[in-house]
């Protein structure tokens, strides 16, 4: 009987043990894998041609890649509107048209404008009659035959007239109408919207019979000869750059055709990405430029100490760039960084904690990258 417990304890025990050891294999599998860390043998190393030194300090005198957009400078943006309202009776413009300044942009009706044309020209034929009772008036105070008091009185008439002809003829200038050409016999119920600005048609924003109101923006218009470049700029890049440096730009579409330029205004102000605004003026208009459209722009920079790596030490993926460290002997860590200038095969880094005594991976980085990707897919 004694041998039977012995023996069952005995097959308890080795089960336990089974079980544990079940246990640590089943949480060795569970346990995520670190996607960022690849280990290699040292013949792998060798047959990748995978090789290990630090980054440097070097004066790098290089270009400096900038993106943006085309932009419009407030003054050459313009939301046409009307100081009264009115009824839209004509127009014929479309978004693309171009106009030249002065064109007539809609006609408006309105009775208001016929009555302020009759408040001005009464005004005038008052103003014309208190001048000449005025001068009336002086002749016989001059020989007593009429008082100072009556004197005054006419010229206060006459100064208010005056006053009153001088506002009347200033709303209508306000509206487009000339007050020295009109006459009762041109009097008109119409008024035609002037261009102030050479440039295209962006927007129309009324149609034929509308009612419009002074605050309402009837048309704009940009003038696309002074359409400058805004480019986006980091922070650590801002005090290389200044007023008057010669910029090249270019689009995706036909990357071959440069656009000069040079730089107009650098932006005091960091957005909350660290970037600021620096604006450039085009050398020449070129109409093929439409504002908001992408482009890429190299800057060329003067001579500035920068920690650089070989440029096959630097890989991209997903639209960031990374650097191998290597920690231990033969691991290597997929760090991020911060790309900068280029000169010849080096290009800038900037990244916390790497420094000129960090072990990178400076040759053959995509064959590490490729491995490591190789090795998830695999896992997962």
């Amino acid at each position: 009987m004694k041998k039977y417990i012995i023996f069952f304890l005995a097959v308890l025990t080795i089960a336990a043990c089974q079980n544990q050891e079940n246990a640590k294999e089943t949480a060795s599998e569970q346990a995520p894998a670190d996607t960022n860390i690849v280990k290699l043998t040292t013949e792998q190393i060798k047959n990748a041609g995978i090789e290990v030194g630090t980054p440097k300090t070097t004066l790098v005198n290089g270009i400096l890649q900038l993106q943006g957009t085309i932009d419009v400078p407030p003054q050459s943006a313009v939301s046409v509107s009307f100081p009264l309202g009115g009824y839209l009776r004509k127009t014929d413009l479309l978004p693309g048209m171009h106009v030249r300044k002065g064109q007539v942009l809609g006609v408006l009706e309105d009775m208001q404008f016929i009555q302020l044309q009759q408040d001005y020209l009464s005004a005038k034929e008052k103003f014309q009659l208190a001048s000449t009772e005025y001068a009336r008036q002086q002749e016989l105070n001059a020989s007593k035959a009429s008082s100072d008091k009556v004197l005054q009185q006419s010229k206060a008439e006459l100064e208010s007239q005056r006053i009153n002809t001088r506002a009347l003829a200033e709303k209508l200038e306000l509206i487009g109408l000339n007050p020295s050409r009109l006459t009762a016999d041109n009097i008109s119920r119409t008024v035609n919207i002037l261009s102030p600005i050479n440039g295209f048609v962006t927007k129309v924003n009324v149609n034929i019979g509308k009612y419009t109101s002074p605050t309402d923006v009837l048309f704009e218009l940009v003038n696309p000869e002074d359409i400058h470049l805004a480019l986006n700029v980091f922070e650590k890049d801002i005090n290389h750059l200044s007023v008057g440096q010669k910029v090249i730009a270019y689009n995706n579409e036909n990357p071959d055709k440069k656009y000069e330029a040079e730089i107009l205004l650098i932006s005091k102000h960091l957005d909350q990405d660290r970037m600021a605004t620096i604006h450039c003026h085009f050398k020449q208009f070129d109409a093929t430029l439409l504002p908001g459209m992408f482009m890429n722009a190299e800057v060329a920079v003067n001579n500035k100490t920068a920690l650089t790596v070989h440029e096959d030490a630097v890989v991209r993926w997903q639209n960031s760039f990374y650097v191998f460290e290597e920690k231990e002997q033969n691991t290597f860590y997929m760090k991020r960084v911060v790309p900068g200038n280029t000169n010849g095969d080096l290009e800038q880094i900037d990244a916390p904690g790497i420094t000129t005594a960090t072990k990178l991976v400076t040759k053959n980085a995509y064959a590490l990258l490729m491995k490591m990707k190789n090795n998830a897919e695999g896992e997962d």
